[in-house]
């Protein structure tokens, strides 16, 4: 793809999602109190004004109904050749793209019910032991069904067992990471926003190795999530005047998670083995502050589904930046994270030992510095 055709690509999908999320969450906004969907102010919450809690329902419409609306076309393109056309630049792409089609409502579906246990739990609460049963058994059926696995190089016996569960805790490991990363007014759906840009970028950029073309199967799918949030960001950005719920939160975090493992960082023979770490580095803020907390908990004896202040971003705001500069920190420590994911496909393996060590040091300096600094605010 050339530029021009790069460009048309990334606003065809980030335009229309962008625009569709911003009017489905204002509906949101509007009629989330009358179906119940309002967050209360408490002791464990920064927010200091009942605030609706129908983002979620914003960000999965930002992203069905361009879908939707793209399959039609799509149908419509190989039912009528001479549509083609009018769009030579992708005309070599559609017939995988209509391949790929029902892999795509497989994902929709599984993050629909997701998002459906979400907007129960937002309205009702669930108990965390059913939430997290339901997603293992959600993510267990897609990996299973579809194939959808991390490929680790591993040639062993039983490796394909050994793949399948890590899959299935990784898709259930990136749900949770944003719903725990949702605690300030645009943190959550900035930082997937983020994340999923740099993953598209990838995509774009680091060549199926089987095909040496664009990955554009699973650079649209993001760039289509990145326009939904980008929608909905508008409304929840500070002062926020709705909230995505635990809805939008799982609704992210397992469409990135499968998109991470749609996706082909590496080959078998290729010079860059370590490109298959990509994710890792794009989702090393959020894993960060799912660890951390987690750890924090457990160390005091709490559930690690314990709501509370320990997370990332009311670490920073105890150390006394405002919770606006909490937000950017986070946001800048995620580019910076997922900047080096760009660059391992490209390198040897010396080269992408280095980018990792890099990510991990910057992750270890920012737990220095904030236990240090905490340590002597206790003092």
């Amino acid at each position: 793809m050339n530029l021009q055709s790069t460009l048309w690509f990334v606003g065809g999908t980030v335009i229309p999602s962008m625009f569709v999320a911003w009017a489905a969450t204002l509906l949101a906004r509007r009629f989330g109190p009358r179906w119940g969907l309002l967050d209360q102010p408490n002791a464990r919450k920064v927010h200091v004004t009942p605030t609706p809690l129908g983002g979620g329902l914003g960000i999965a419409v930002g992203v069905l109904v361009p879908f939707l609306l793209g399959q039609m076309a799509l149908w419509l393109t190989v039912a009528t050749p001479s549509l083609i056309d009018v769009i030579p630049q992708f005309a070599d792409h559609l017939p995988g793209l209509a391949k790929r089609a029902p892999s795509l409502w497989v994902l929709l579906g599984g993050a629909s019910v997701l998002m459906a246990v979400g907007l129960i739990d937002d309205k009702r609460g669930l108990d965390w032991r059913l939430r997290i049963c339901l997603q293992f058994l959600v993510a267990a059926f897609c990996v299973v069904t579809q194939g959808w696995r991390l490929t680790a190089f591993i040639d062993m016996p039983g490796s394909w067992l050994i793949s399948m569960i890590l899959s299935t805790i990784w898709i259930v490991a990136l749900i949770n990471a944003f719903n725990m990363l949702d605690n300030m007014d645009g943190l959550s759906a900035g930082v997937a926003a983020i994340a999923s840009a740099l993953l598209a970028t990838v995509m774009l950029i680091s060549p199926d190795p089987a095909t040496q073309q664009p990955q554009l199967f699973v650079a649209g799918f993001l760039l289509v999530l990145v326009g939904a949030l980008l929608g909905f960001l508008w409304h929840n950005r500070p002062p926020a005047r709705i909230f995505m719920g635990d809805a939008g939160s799982y609704f992210i975090g397992f469409c990135i998670a499968i998109a991470t493992l749609l996706a082909t960082y590496t080959g078998y023979e290729s010079r860059a083995p370590l490109a298959i770490l990509a994710p890792l580095c794009v989702m090393a803020v959020p894993l960060y502050d799912m660890t951390t907390v987690i750890w924090i908990r457990l160390r005091s004896g709490q559930s690690p589904f314990h709501a509370d202040k320990n997370h990332f971003s009311h670490r920073l705001v105890e150390l006394g930046l405002t919770k606006t500069q909490a937000v950017l920190t986070i946001y800048l420590m995620t580019a910076t994270c997922g900047l080096g994911a760009l660059l391992l496909h490209r390198l040897d393996l010396l080269g992408a030992i280095v980018v990792v060590a890099m990510i991990v040091c910057v992750l270890l300096l920012i737990a220095i510095l904030e236990t240090s600094a905490r340590r002597k605010l206790n003092e």
